[in-house]
């Protein structure tokens, strides 16, 4: 597995797509948080406050996760490579994870110089260095659940097509529908509980709470559990196409 996952970040910065996602993510966040006039926007807002790009960060990887994921089988399959993984002597599970945590730790690598707001903020209050670090840590941790489940998405979607294009925009479509399709979904319904029902199946209800900095065990435990099923789709999707 760890060869996988030594491979996975070779190949990320061995070529432009490693360098390119990390430069998106942070241009496109510090646009929307120091630049463009907005909600998110931290001077507009008023208070010194990291609440901002927590909300915005998921809508960001939304787009940038599935771009790194997009060749991950999707490319194995193209070039015919796919069938060398499986007469490897490691199992697919493991080809999977060591797939999954190489994706994972990029995102991890393009989410470090966000630190960098963290001190901006803190000296941007009234009180110098008056920022809940609680809050903050507790907000990374979150992210970092949210992150773990694109990926896990979007390696299934890479496992879809041997058109890596393809592959990009179904780990596009997944991923914004699981974050934000049944919040949409839940308008159609007029009955409160049938609402909160089908809007607490989405993700995005569950991020809200973590973007605070509050860990509920609940949004953790849906987290996890989201990610392991894609991880798992992932398996079966790998296992039916070596039969094939």
């Amino acid at each position: 597995m760890f060869a996988i996952f030594k491979r996975e970040i070779q190949s990320f910065f061995t070529s432009p797509i490693g360098y390119l996602v990390i430069g998106l993510f942070l241009v496109l966040s510090g646009l929307f948080l120091w630049v463009f006039k907005g909600p998110f926007n931290i001077f507009d807002y008023g208070f010194a406050d990291l609440g901002n790009f927590f909300l915005l960060a998921p809508w960001v990887f939304l787009f940038l996760i599935p771009a790194i994921t997009m060749k991950s089988f999707s490319e194995e399959r193209k070039l015919g490579t796919l069938e060398l993984l499986f007469i490897k002597p490691i199992g697919i599970w493991q080809t999977v994870l060591g797939k999954y945590l190489g994706t994972f730790a990029l995102a991890l690598i393009a989410l470090l110089p966000t630190l960098l707001y963290v001190h901006s903020v803190s000296q941007l209050g009234t009180t110098v260095g008056n920022l809940d670090m609680g809050l903050v840590i507790g907000s990374y941790f979150g992210l970092l659940f949210l992150i773990g489940c694109y990926t896990a998405i979007g390696l299934f979607a890479s496992t879809l097509s041997d058109n890596q294009i393809v592959a990009f925009i179904l780990g596009i479509a997944i991923c914004f529908s699981a974050f934000y399709g049944f919040e949409a979904l839940s308008t159609l319904f007029s009955e409160g509980s049938a609402a909160l029902f089908v809007l607490q199946l989405g993700m995005k209800a569950h991020s809200e709470g973590l973007a605070r900095g509050v860990l509920d065990t609940r949004d953790l435990v849906y987290f996890t559990g989201l990610t392991i099923f894609f991880l798992f789709l992932t398996v079966v999707q790998l296992k039916n196409t070596d039969r094939s």
